[in-house]
């Protein structure tokens, strides 16, 4: 039997340990469990700063793209992840593919990212951008003979004077994508074929290899991605920047479609148990804030026209980006893959 002058405590110490447990709940679930395919030191410094405004825990996995995309498949519904981060739409486009992405509602993302350079149907978004651009050596290739076109890189004067990546680099890939979308795919493959008669060399190593390659007499140009350049032009090693600087950036199609620009982007996994905080993250990601940080210290582009470049970025001037809708880089890359491979790109 309950004596009614009872009755009241009780009711009351129910409400308060039914309060205790919500609060518990929500301190458990402040958090957004990420797999980024980023180095740590280029992403969990803004990461911080996330925690410090919204009191949101963030638990990083740093790793190569391919490998994180092959774990989430690996682990399925026992996954923890809540957000992909990778660069390179082609990424993005096969996680997407692999049903490891959701749809996200977020009119903050809408609105500022251009529709160029976020998913058709909402599963990932570009944070950052990057250009693919022609280097070239300043003593060796005058102003008036510089290639302004990729296209261009295939003529025969270039023969044996350009350094690039292998085939199997995915901005490559996403580069050839993009001529086979705008050129069809026999001029793509004819250009390809042209340029592989025109390397200096067997591809070998990255973007800052070719660059080194470039400035140390191994060939005249390099293509390469913009963040590469500004990091050596950056770097205090006498090496790096010296090399840097010997090169000259060719923004190439300039008169017609513009540069091929990448993304480095993120979407939300389909097992997220975070989902809203995921969001409140890539919202986060494409603030101001943490815009100027991609372009400070990742030397990128920013997503968004209202924020300013880095120094080292503004030095190059502007220039007109192709317009070309990311997704269709993805869906093109297994196309790419196999042209290049019947060029003989190795």
């Amino acid at each position: 039997m309950i004596y009614p002058q009872y009755t009241k405590r009780i009711a009351t110490l129910g409400i308060k340990v039914s309060l205790c447990f919500l609060i518990l709940a929500n301190i458990v679930q402040a958090e957004v469990n990420i797999y980024s395919a980023r180095e740590e030191t280029l992403i969990k410094p803004i990461l911080d700063v996330f925690s410090e405004q919204t009191g949101i825990k963030t638990n990083l996995v740093t790793a190569k793209a391919d490998a994180l995309i092959e774990r989430l498949q690996r682990e399925g519904q026992d996954s923890l992840a809540d957000v992909l981060i990778t660069t390179d739409v082609a990424r993005l486009h096969r996680a997407k593919q692999a049903g490891l992405l959701q749809s996200v509602q977020s009119e903050k993302l809408m609105q500022i990212i251009p529709a160029a350079y976020r998913d058709s149907d909402n599963q990932w978004f570009g944070l950052s951008l990057r250009a693919r651009i022609i280097a070239v050596v300043k003593e060796s290739v005058p102003t008036g003979e510089q290639p302004m076109r990729y296209e261009s890189l295939a003529d025969e004067q270039w023969r044996e004077r350009i350094c690039i990546r292998s085939s199997n680099n995915v901005y490559n890939q996403s580069l050839v994508a993009s001529m086979i979308h705008v050129n069809g795919e026999d001029a793509t493959y004819n250009w390809a074929q042209a340029l592989v008669s025109n390397f200096a060399r067997p591809p070998v190593g990255g973007d800052r290899d070719q660059i080194l390659a470039a400035a140390g007499g191994l060939c005249d140009i390099a293509v390469v991605n913009t963040y590469y350049l500004a990091y050596m032009l950056a770097n205090p090693d006498k090496v790096q920047s010296g090399a840097a600087n010997k090169m000259h950036v060719v923004w190439p199609n300039q008169e017609d479609r513009g540069t091929h620009v990448n993304i480095s982007g993120a979407g939300v996994t389909r097992i997220a148990k975070n989902k809203d905080d995921a969001i409140r993250l890539l919202e986060f990601l494409v603030d101001k804030e943490a815009q100027h940080w991609y372009s400070d210290v990742n030397y990128e582009y920013p997503i968004r026209s209202d924020v300013e470049v880095a120094a080292v970025l503004d030095a190059w001037g502007t220039f007109k980006a192709d317009t070309i809708k990311l997704d269709k880089l993805g869906e093109l890359n297994s196309e790419a893959v196999k042209l290049m491979d019947r060029a003989g790109w190795q």
